[in-house]
């Protein structure tokens, strides 16, 4: 006997949508390890079963001993044929197996092109159909899958499909075979070091290293300021001149000569109020940008975590560009749900009680979800950082529909000698929405003291104040995201792992970010014999043909052809140049090499340094002092895993080391003292040792 077969895209949205739309019993069965569902709804039997992300990848289809490029004969492949995701065939087969018996099948992964591309692959290479129904839903909970059960849509959504298709060609095309030809020019030069490209990744570093140029060749002007610090009836106040910045010394110091001694009055006290609307729901961008404001959470661990709420049923979808939240999702149903949260219970009663609803609703929209928004289920179990994040969700969706605050700004002007120094304060009148997004406000007051014109202003001192102008300020992680996206390179989702993936390549590092040598180095060289290949203009172009893909103007082959022409001309032109760029490149990663391999001082010898070194002869990996063979000193190192050597010393002085691995959390070491000597002697930030210049 058939039944239908839903396929989803993790296996927490499994369960959800089996518990959710099943009438009786739910049948939690497994294969090999992986799990389906199998329950009755309107006399039909359903099977439920997750494809645990992409289940096929692109490829190359002839496979050569070497590296060669370019590459455009590609196809797709199963995940688990790719060296370290054998975990994905249990997966693989438990959908292979589900499908030889269904009848009907119904695509409910993530609505967006990553999701719809996922359901494709499952159903024309595993289950052998070519369509199948779809269901939407920006919410995992009860109400909202019942619904997009029930009205799923009779057919696949193939243009945002196609647009998925072709989105994962070019990226294939520009990263593989343009990293490829960086790589193999290092290589014909005698350099080796696996560097890497791409469509988004090139330009958005071409934007960093602009950016660190700017602040490089800055050179600061010197000007002055003066502040009076005086008292009024016992109040004290301080001003700063009206003229704000001196360019000319001499100038300021006549002003200040003129004043010295003498008091001032108050003449004038100016009073204005300020409106300030609400803030409008989050999407994405702006939810990563104010997590890494008020956490410091970068934007992929941010993606991550509301990832993790949605799959708890307590957001909505993350992965949005939309700032509107549409009265379709129940404002006041999700309130009231808020309100049983002893936390939120006094704001939603306020909100409750007014007689109408209306969120601010911002400019960006997107056709596949709304801004993101919590769904009122109660938290369990969160850990700290989801807890942060839910907050910050919550209260931003609370704020939202409050009234716009009133503020007023106070202007005190005090003339001393017929000079005019001004301070300048702010109350709020009105707190109206900053009461609702309180724990996560910037605003604050500046209160001065109550005074009127005509009061005498006793000046105590008055000071001039050198200072100098300051470079570009660097970009941060939040802000790099909003110059990606006002310059349309990559997605809502893809933005925050091209970040990341410029941090892996050590290409970028700190906070606030700086180009290394080797991000600089790539990026030049590009720049000087390939620039389309950081070209914003060229990606652009690319991003806005998938968007009409997506609309069903443009068709995926005539894309991708123009793609293979493009990429033809660029590497034909990097051919030529190839030994030039390599030899520009490999200064730079013999620098980065022996900077991201030098683990300290060999405390044997006292001559050599400490390197991690990979045995071209035995293929294992360990530290050992680079005056090798008159100093043999060595430690072991773990065989799996990436390492980073940190900034931070044990407290004997060699350098620690963080290895990250999968299915484990990251840890760290001293290859001399192990794992918790350096915690148990002292801290690592205590060693007393100054961190070492470009290390993480």
């Amino acid at each position: 006997m058939s039944y239908t077969l839903i396929i989803t895209e993790k296996p927490t949205a499994a369960k959800r949508i089996a518990h959710a739309l099943a009438e009786s019993d739910v049948q939690r069965l497994s294969r090999h390890g992986a799990y389906y569902y199998k329950i009755r709804r309107g006399g039909k039997e359903i099977v439920v079963v997750s494809a645990v992300g992409h289940l096929f990848v692109l490829d190359e289809i002839d496979k050569g001993l070497k590296w060669r490029y370019p590459v455009f004969l590609v196809d797709w492949k199963p995940t688990y044929t790719e060296r370290g995701n054998k975990w994905a065939k249990k997966y693989f087969e438990n959908v292979a197996a589900l499908a030889k018996n269904a009848g009907e099948y119904i695509s409910a992964c993530d609505y967006d092109v990553e999701g719809s591309v996922i359901a494709f692959n499952v159903l024309r290479f595993i289950c052998k159909v070519k369509d199948g129904k779809r269901m939407k839903f920006s919410t995992l909970t009860t109400p909202d899958i019942v619904n997009a059960y029930e009205s799923a849509s009779p057919h696949l959504d193939f243009p945002r499909i196609q647009a998925g298709l072709t989105r994962h060609h070019m990226d294939w095309y520009f990263g593989v075979n343009l990293s490829r030809a960086l790589t193999l020019s290092l290589e014909h030069v005698g350099g080796y070091w696996v560097l890497s490209t791409g469509r988004v990744q090139g330009p958005t570093l071409e934007i960093l290293v602009r950016r660190e140029e700017e602040i490089l060749k800055f050179k600061p002007v010197p000007f002055w300021e003066i502040d009076l610090h005086g008292h009024v009836d016992g109040k004290d106040i301080t001003a700063s001149h009206v003229h704000g910045k001196f360019w000319k010394l001499e100038q300021a110091k006549t002003v200040l000569d003129r004043c010295k001694g003498k008091d001032g009055a108050v003449a004038a006290v100016d009073k204005s109020q300020q409106k300030h609307i609400p803030p409008v729901p989050f999407d994405l961008t702006t939810l990563q940008r104010e997590s890494y404001a008020m956490f410091g959470y970068s934007p992929k661990m941010t993606l991550d975590i509301a990832q993790s709420l949605y799959e708890y049923a307590l957001i909505s979808y993350p992965r949005t560009s939309s700032q509107r939240l549409p009265p379709t999702i129940g404002y006041k149903k999700i309130i009231k749900h808020l309100s049983g949260q002893p936390w939120y219970a006094e704001l939603c009663e306020k909100l409750l009680a007014r007689k109408a609803l209306r969120p601010r609703q911002g400019k960006k929209t997107d056709p596949a979800h709304p801004a993101i928004f919590p769904t009122g289920g109660k938290p369990k179990r969160l850990n700290s950082y989801q807890k942060k994040m839910y907050d910050l969700i919550v209260h931003r969706f609370l704020a939202t529909f409050a009234d716009p605050a009133i503020r007023e700004l106070l202007r005190i002007l005090v003339k001393v000698d017929g000079e005019d120094f001004a301070a300048h304060g702010v109350k709020t009148l009105v707190p109206g929405w900053m009461e609702f997004y309180k724990p996560f406000l910037k605003m604050k007051d500046v209160i001065l003291p109550e005074i009127k014109a005509g009061d005498l202003v006793h000046v105590k001192k008055i000071d001039l104040l050198e200072k100098e102008t300051q470079p570009p300020s660097r970009f941060t992680q939040a802000s790099i995201l909003k110059e990606m996206e006002e310059k349309s390179l990559g997605t809502k989702a893809t933005r925050a792992h091209i970040l990341y993936t410029l941090y892996e390549r050590g290409y970028i590092k700190e906070k606030s970010i700086v180009v290394t040598e080797l991000g600089k180095a790539v990026t030049k060289a590009l720049e000087k014999y390939c620039p389309e290949i950081v070209s914003v203009e060229l990606t652009k172009r690319f991003e806005m043909d998938m968007e009409e893909i997506e609309k069903g103007e443009k068709t995926g082959e005539r894309i991708i052809k123009d793609a293979e022409k493009e990429l033809m001309r660029i590497l034909s032109k990097f051919k030529e140049h190839e030994h030039h760029i390599g030899s520009e490149i490999n200064v730079a990663v013999q620098e980065h090499e022996h900077e991201q391999h030098d683990v300290g001082k060999c405390p044997k010898c006292g001559k050599g340094d400490l390197m991690i070194i990979h045995s071209h002869r035995t293929g294992k990996r360990f530290v050992g002092c680079n005056h090798y063979p008159n100093c043999s000193n060595s430690f072991p190192l773990p065989q799996h895993g990436y390492l980073t050597v940190l900034s931070r010393k044990c407290r004997c002085g060699l350098y620690l080391i963080l290895v990250k691995s999968k299915g484990r959390r990251p840890w760290k070491f001293c290859v001399e003292h192990g794992f918790n000597y350096y915690k148990k002697k002292e801290s690592p930030n205590k060693s007393g040792g100054k961190e070492k210049p470009g290390k993480k």
